[in-house]
């Protein structure tokens, strides 16, 4: 059975904070793993702190999932 992106990404999301906190130097990484690699948390999260149209913010966050697609 295939597993989906978002579990991918979550079951991977210790390893991935950190990559994370390059992409978004204004997130701590704190801030980062408390996520647990949700990427409605992350959005808002971007969104907020880059003060981004969610839209920008969804486009960023869903770009980086895909760049950091293991299966």
């Amino acid at each position: 059975m295939s597993r989906t992106l978002a579990e991918i990404i979550q079951g991977n999301w210790p390893q991935l904070a950190g990559y994370a906190r390059i992409a978004w130097d204004e997130l701590t990484l704190d801030e980062l793993i408390r996520t647990k690699g949700d990427a409605q948390q992350l959005i808002d999260l971007v969104q907020r702190r880059y003060e981004m149209p969610r839209e920008d913010a969804q486009k960023q966050v869903m770009s980086f999932f895909e760049r950091h697609r293991t299966a």
